[in-house]
């Protein structure tokens, strides 16, 4: 008898992911550098809670521990990334042979239980000794950076096939540095946007390297934070037009170059204009940029609505806060699934041929456990349903989509806004660093082990559906 449902093709990767700052803790282990974002936490009032990383979940230690619970999950891929200063503390030339012992020993105990590993190379936490070089402002980090992936490539690239060079660009540029949210702090329209030309350079130089290793099934892409746009008045042709810029803005930017198409020119003027002739891009970059990108990693959390009204920073343009009818996370993001079909089906249509991966996909629920210790994340569940059905339809109509991995494993440290926010499918105590999978986890887990999606919502679910 069929089970009714939703059915994915076998080989469909079911994944979850960390990043290393956000999960490892050991910051002082092992001849470990520092990194950009120990320094930031540092900084008073920069972390909700005056939080750092310096523990997290400690992931370090209880690698073990976290793939055992993956195949308890039944999961097949999992997405992590590698510390930069545990492997080259300095940033460049001396390597540490602990950091890649540590990630040799994560990677084949991934493998011994059927997950494949896709690696992301750069998630941020770049180290103190580059930033004290200028950090990404600064050219050369580009080529350090591929030195960096060269020796990751020749460590682990007998077992790794898949690599995420760099993990959202554009939330490095404007988090980071240009409105000084992130480590490193900074404050600079321009640096900004040099820093982003400087990370999709990194990325062609790196994937130069992976080309030069002569493994013909290696591939290379970058993780986007990609956001749909919505006009706040689609009948409003100034509505549509800010929303089409803020579009250039998020998406377009990075997109285009990677894939050979250069700049859009639409928002090359925009960048003119607005911090001046952009002299940090030289002749061939757009060259080495267009290197190849074997497949795009979607970072999906919600949707944009734009409005032509003034907007706050150098954009003629307001994001709006949404529609009060639909449904939000624990943060506040609209739960709209929907647009992550139309992205998908988008990203198909504009990029032909370019295979996808779901990269990262998750909500903020504060469910904590209960006098049973259990963690009842209905609403994850229903969370989940909706954005793995979403999925399914842009598969149905061509969306090449490889895979699906779930924002995030644990609960962790979430950056500026500290441990307040909860998107694991395991929650951890921070207190005892006990482990407990979620309804959530195991809800996934029975979709993963068996490639089915329920066809219904269920009143447990938490009722969230298309």
């Amino acid at each position: 008898m069929t089970t009714p449902g939703l059915y994915f093709p076998k080989g469909f990767r079911w994944g979850t992911s960390t990043s290393s700052y956000q999960v490892e803790g050991a910051v002082d282990v092992d001849g470990r550098g520092e990194s950009i974002w120990d320094r930031f936490c540092r900084v008073p009032g920069a972390i909700d809670g005056g939080d750092t990383g310096d523990v997290s979940v400690d992931q370090y230690r209880r690698r073990a521990d976290d793939t055992a619970l993956m195949a308890e999950l039944g999961t097949n891929a999992h997405r992590f990334s590698l510390a930069w200063p545990r492997i080259l503390p300095d940033g460049d030339r001396r390597v540490e042979k602990r950091g890649l012992d540590h990630y040799d020993r994560f990677i084949d105990g991934l493998l011994e239980r059927g997950i494949e590993p896709l690696v992301t190379l750069y998630h941020w936490d770049l180290p103190q000794a580059l930033q004290e070089r200028g950090g990404w402002r600064n050219r050369d980090t580009a080529q350090r950076f591929a030195d960096y992936a060269a020796v990751c490539f020749d460590a682990f690239g007998d077992r790794v096939r898949d690599w995420v060079t760099i993990n959202e660009p554009w939330i490095v540029g404007l988090l980071g540095h240009q409105l000084g949210l992130h480590a490193p702090g900074e404050k600079d329209l321009k640096g900004s946007v040099e820093v982003m030309h400087h990370l999709l350079l990194a990325h062609g130089l790196a994937v130069r390297e992976l080309r030069a290793t002569g493994r013909d099934d290696a591939r290379a892409g970058i993780a986007y934070s990609l956001f749909p746009h919505t006009p706040d008045d689609p009948a409003s042709p100034a509505d549509r037009a800010a929303s089409e810029a803020s579009d250039g803005y998020v998406n377009r930017w990075f997109l285009d170059p990677v894939h050979g198409r250069g700049y859009p020119a639409d928002m090359r003027a925009h960048w003119e204009q607005a911090v001046g002739e952009l002299d940090f891009i030289r002749a061939g970059d757009l060259d080495t940029i267009a290197t190849g990108s074997d497949f795009i990693g979607v970072n999906y959390y919600t949707r944009r609505i734009v409005s032509a009204r003034a907007g706050d920073g150098p954009w003629p343009w307001k994001v709006e806060e949404g529609r009060p009818d639909v449904e939000r996370t624990d943060l506040g993001w609209e739960i709209v699934p929907d647009d992550l079909e139309s992205l998908l089906v988008r990203l198909h249509r504009d990029y032909p041929g370019v295979p996808l991966m779901v990269t990262e996909n998750g909500a903020i629920y504060d469910d904590g456990r209960d006098a049973e210790g259990r963690v009842r994340d209905s609403r994850r569940i229903a969370f989940l349903r909706a954005h793995l059905a979403a999925v399914h339809r842009a598969m149905g109509a061509g969306a090449p989509v490889e895979g699906y991995y779930h924002w995030s494993l644990l609960d962790n440290f979430e950056w500026a806004m500290g441990y307040w926010p909860r998107f694991g499918l395991v929650h951890v105590d921070r207190e005892t660093q006990r482990r407990t999978v979620k309804d959530s986890g195991r809800w996934y887990a029975d979709v993963a082990r068996s490639g089915v999606l329920p066809v219904s919502v269920s009143e447990s679910d938490g009722g969230v559906g298309r």
